[in-house]
Order: C-alpha cells, then structure tokens, then sequence
C-alpha cells in the first residue's frame, strides 16, 4: 500500500515538474519572438501579445521594438521604455525618412505621402530617443511611421507624447505602446505601396509608483485632412483627458494584450 502511495506521489511530482519545463521553453519562446530592442530582456512589460496569426514581423531596434504587419504597410504596434535620463537627450533631430531594408514584403516610402495631404506621423517619437543619435535615427524607418491627420501629429499627439516625458522625469520610468486602430478602414489606402489609413491611434503608458503599477490609456480619431486641416491655423487643442479610455477597451478595437504579464485589474487603474 506505501509502495503504491509514493509511485502516485512520484508521478505527481514527475508531472508538475514537466509541466514547468514546458512552461519554461513556451516562455523562452515567446521572449524570444517579442523580446526588446535593447537586449531582449524577458523583463520589459512593454512587450504585448498578439491575438490571431497576422503574418507580422518583430523588428528590435536600438531604443524600441515593433511588429510590423506588412498587409496594412503599417505597425501593429510600437513599444519602448522612456526613462527620466532618456527624456532629457540633447541629440538633435534629423528628419530621414528611409525604409528599412530588413523588412520582409512592401513597405511604404516617401513618394507615397507627397501631395496626400497626409502627415508621416511617428509611433515612437524622435524626441523620446535623443540619447543617442543612431536609436533617433531609427524611428524614421517607414516600418514606424503611419498617415497621420496634421492637427493630430502636430497638436494633441504631440502633446502627448511631451507629456510622457515629462511623466518620465517625474517617476523615473515609463513603459510605452502606440499604434494605429484598422476598423472600416473608411479613409481607403495611400499610395503606389497601398498603406493603409488607420481610423485611429492609440497609446498605452504604464509605470510603477507608490508600490503599484497604473496605466493610462488614450484613442485618437484620425480624421482626414480636408475636414481638419486649416491653412494658417494652429493645431486646435484638447484636453488629453478627453481622449481617455481604459487598456481593456484598446485591446477590444485592436485584437492585442497589453501588459500580458500583469494582473487585469492592474490594467483599469489610471494616472
């Protein structure tokens, strides 16, 4: 009867120590598909998760990461990590709009955005990445550019984007995902290259402070520019919170997981 007890006992414990190794391979494996820019440290929260099979292409760059979806010529998403240090770079912009020779299928270049109306707007922000001259220089690769409404790329966007670095230097570090949001696609496509215009955009900004993590969430329409863009005006402004929503709303309208690794309800606190 004792023999017999401790062969189920030992199979037990053969099976949950099995269990773990798969567990750790499936992780490895998944670090190994989204890991950073930097390094691909398996500790970067930044990092989501894609739902479904969207034939996409994980590019690690200097001072970001992406998932480039070579069917809409755009990014499914951009993330990166923005410290108080990174936010204060003195390297000076560059504007060198490129594409990048790695990417596998079409990409959009230059030719495609002249005359549209269309701005090449940035996911990551040059201004997030003056620490180092070649990690700025990146964010000009088309893989991190998408069409952009010009009051949006010029005002609240940007704004946003100050805003996050200015949360940097107050916190010490942030981690960012943006993309643009495909629904009806009701702005057609741009250019020999077919890029599609997104409906919306979207950014994600989690930190750790107080001993807890919070995340902010913002959705932006993505008007065209005959509605919006006015010859001699300035970007009419509003207020970022206006633009507020919650991480579970954004990974509804884009079929991604942000956060993966952290707990849902981490997910609908707020700044």
């Amino acid at each position: 009867m004792m023999m017999k007890k401790l062969r189920k006992i030992f199979a037990f414990v053969a099976a949950v120590a099995a269990f773990i190794f798969y567990m750790a391979e499936e992780l490895d494996l998944l670090n190994a598909q989204t890991g950073s820019g930097s390094g691909g440290d398996a500790s970067q929260l930044e990092i989501p998760v894609m739902k479904g099979n969207r034939h996409s292409q994980i590019i690690r760059y200097m001072g970001f990461t992406l998932s480039y979806n070579s069917g809409t010529r755009l990014p499914d998403w951009v993330a990166w990590e923005l410290t108080a240090d990174e936010a204060d770079g003195e390297n000076p912009r560059k504007d060198r709009f490129r594409q990048d020779s790695q990417v596998r299928g079409p990409q959009g270049d230059k030719a495609d955005y002249k005359h549209s109306g269309w701005d090449r707007g940035h996911m990551a922000p040059a201004g997030d990445f003056k620490w180092s001259a070649d990690a700025m220089d990146e964010t000009y690769y088309f893989t991190n550019i998408c069409p952009q409404n010009t009051q949006l790329n010029t005002g609240d966007w940007r704004e946003l984007e100050e805003q996050c670095r200015r949360w940097a230097k107050k916190y010490g570090k942030l981690y960012i995902v943006c993309g643009p949001v495909i629904q009806d696609n009701r702005h057609g496509k741009l250019g020999d290259n077919e890029i599609v215009i997104p409906d919306k955009f979207y950014k994600i900004v989690l930190l750790h402070v107080a001993g807890e993590y919070r995340s902010a969430a913002f959705i932006f329409d993505n008007p065209p520019p005959r509605k919006s863009r006015i010859s001699g005006k300035p970007p009419v402004k509003r207020a970022l919170k206006s633009y507020s929503t919650s991480v579970s709303e954004v990974e509804r309208v884009t079929g991604i997981d942000f956060f993966p690794t952290l707990h849902a309800d981490i997910k609908s606190l707020s700044l």
